[in-house]
């Protein structure tokens, strides 16, 4: 049996407008960091009209989570609330096109692969959406760590000479006089 491993990050919060922009920022961190970087957008989408739902509908409070997992080929986004009422979509027929609100789950269904809700537990409810992952992130995902066959003492020495060399050549084009801004990163290892 081949195991590949998986990816998770999880972030609780209570939905309140400023956390959700905080929360798109995590996502979009989390999944570059997963080189996920075409998944960005409609990933920043759906967890942003999941979020504004549990803000403007959820009873009895606004605390939520957020889950993404990678599992071989596909990204599962989810939010968990405490409100066991299931959201309904808006009928796109009857709905208003000028409209500023009742399009968020159409959206979510118009920008994943699949999308749906499950009660979740004695109270509350779980809505999710998936998105194919690229071949090029799978491959990045599921690679195993570097290991040296028959390794020895020399053998060992090698890689870690090759690798203080390649160490050494970004230090070269690097000017430490300078602070460079360093790239968002999310709080969650995996």
């Amino acid at each position: 049996m081949i195991s590949y491993p998986s990816r998770h990050c999880t972030v609780e919060l209570q939905a309140l407008p400023s956390r959700i922009g905080q929360v798109r920022r995590i996502v979009s961190a989390q999944l570059r960091y997963w080189h996920l970087d075409a998944l960005i957008d409609r990933a920043a989408l759906g967890v942003t009209e999941l979020l504004t739902n549990v803000h403007q509908h959820a009873q009895p409070d606004k605390m939520c989570t957020v889950e993404i997992e990678l599992l071989l080929d596909r990204l599962t986004v989810s939010v968990r609330d405490h409100d066991p009422r299931i959201p309904v979509v808006a009928d796109a027929k009857d709905a208003d096109l000028l409209a500023t609100c009742g399009r968020g789950l159409a959206m979510v269904a118009a920008v994943s692969e699949s999308w749906g809700v499950r009660p979740d537990g004695e109270s509350g409810k779980v809505v999710w959406f998936a998105l194919p992952a690229p071949v090029m992130a799978r491959s990045t995902v599921a690679r195993s760590p570097r290991r040296l066959a028959g390794a020895t003492v020399a053998g060992v020495a090698v890689a870690v000479e090759e690798s203080a060399r390649q160490f050494a050549e970004v230090g070269a084009r690097v000017d430490l006089r300078r602070p460079e801004h360093a790239p968002a990163r999310s709080a969650v290892a995996g």
